[in-house]
């Protein structure tokens, strides 16, 4: 691999006497952004957003889950420089690597491999993220925090290397798969951003991805469904039943469905059950509440078929995580075994669905 089209090393930021160059995230090819009219340039809704959905949906929208650039560099180390817009770096149940850090992938002939993992230590952090690499031009991945958001972001590279931006996505996988959901689908609790379940089918199944996972507050409102609508994704896969009651699953997923479809006739949709909480077989009411709404959101997906909505898909959460436990930090949210579970079942409803487009 070569660096085709280098950026201009004049687009770099250096300090004197540095030998290194800073190029601006931007100048690269940032994946995961839905919406390019934005009031910063990590959020994840347009600025026309903010006083339309409720609050907490706007702060954190502002967060950069799901995010990544990729990029070619010759280089033999990769530095990370990056300013967060809180200093809340981490959380109880959650690493500062996963809430706050940029996690490194690298392009190998078996796929994405991990390399490298920025750790944060305060607001504002400088860090090698891999060096001694052996010679040659790679094709990188870099995943901004699941749980904060970002002002600036940099790539550094010694003065004497280059880098440009990822070569073109493959035609048809161009198109991002979009992730609506709560939480769980924001990344919590992930020890790194590549090891949110949306990252990691990114990687397996070679889409850019959106991350539209909103911690405690994905609950299928009739303003995200039309947000959604804006965009023209490959497949909507909505992931928001643990954050809904049974009556919010019984109001809201037909109309947010019926929304979608209105404005793209045939773009598969993706219904998913909650996962079962870890306790559950011992928590009576966790089970019920389960089975309760799992049996709305199922109403939901015959009604709607019945009623001749196509290229609608279904996606049973008994398999999302497996029966033995060990896949939470809490009972609920996953640790990154439990995403490697999670993504594991949904790349088998997603094959099918990405292959034929139905």
């Amino acid at each position: 691999m070569s660096v085709d089209n280098a950026l201009d090393p004049g687009l770099a930021k250096a300090e004197p006497g540095g030998e290194t160059l800073w190029y601006d995230l931007r100048h690269l090819d940032v994946e995961g952004r839905g919406w390019t009219d934005t009031k910063a340039p990590y959020d994840r809704l347009p600025a026309r957003a903010e006083g339309r959905v409720r609050e907490p949906v706007w702060n954190l929208s502002r967060h950069s889950a799901g995010m990544c650039a990729r990029f070619v560099t010759d280089a033999p180390a990769i530095q990370g420089r990056w300013t967060l817009t809180s200093a809340n770096l981490a959380m109880n149940h959650m690493p500062a690597t996963g809430v706050s850090g940029l996690d490194l992938y690298v392009k190998t002939e078996a796929g994405w491999c991990w390399l490298g993992v920025g750790r944060p230590a305060a607001q504002t952090n400088a860090v090698q993220l891999v060096g001694n690499l052996p010679d040659g031009a790679r094709e990188y991945m870099l995943y901004l925090p699941l749980y904060n958001g970002v002002t600036s972001v940099e790539v550094g590279i010694p003065r004497d290397r280059r880098i440009a931006k990822g070569p073109p996505r493959d035609p048809g996988r161009q198109k991002p798969i979009l992730f609506y959901g709560t939480s769980i689908t924001q990344g919590g609790c992930a020890a790194r951003p590549g090891m949110a379940y949306p990252a990691i089918l990114g990687r397996r199944l070679n889409y850019p991805i959106i991350n539209l996972g909103f911690s405690g507050n994905g609950k299928m409102e009739p303003e995200l469904a039309d947000l959604l609508a804006e965009l023209d994704p490959a497949v909507y896969a909505l992931d928001a039943l643990p954050n809904m009651s049974l009556q919010e699953v019984v109001d809201r997923v037909e109309p947010f469905v019926r929304t979608l479809r209105k404005a793209h006739s045939d773009t598969p949709i993706l219904l998913v059950e909650e996962r079962t909480s870890s306790n559950a077989p011992l928590l009576a009411s966790r089970g019920e509440g389960h089975r309760a709404k799992r049996a709305a959101l199922r109403n939901a997906y015959e009604n709607l078929t019945t009623e001749g909505v196509r290229n609608l898909h279904y996606l049973h959460g008994d398999h999302l995580l497996k029966g033995d436990g060990e896949g939470t930090v809490d009972g609920s949210h996953p640790t990154d075994l439990g995403f490697a579970q999670m993504a594991d079942a949904f790349e088998v409803a997603l094959r099918p669905i990405l292959a034929t487009g139905r």
